[in-house]
């Protein structure tokens, strides 16, 4: 028995633009760029940070996200 999988890694350019558009429609200064398979928000607060991040996980963009801090 065979069956084929697809499997994904990062996240499509499509999705990518629907993401950054929902993330600049927020009320909260940040700036976010799709970078290769990712999207990367930056912000001078971690506030506002911690609002995208609460936002995007409440908004059903119908694929798994991940959240990483690359503060250092």
């Amino acid at each position: 028995m065979k069956q084929a999988l697809n499997v994904q890694h990062g996240i499509s350019d499509d999705r990518a633009r629907d993401l950054t558009k929902f993330i600049r429609g927020l009320p909260v200064k940040v700036q976010s760029q799709v970078q290769g398979e990712q999207v990367r928000v930056t912000a001078k607060k971690k506030d506002d940070l911690q609002a995208v991040i609460r936002a995007v996980r409440e908004h059903d963009f119908g694929l798994p996200l991940q959240f990483t801090n690359y503060r250092p």
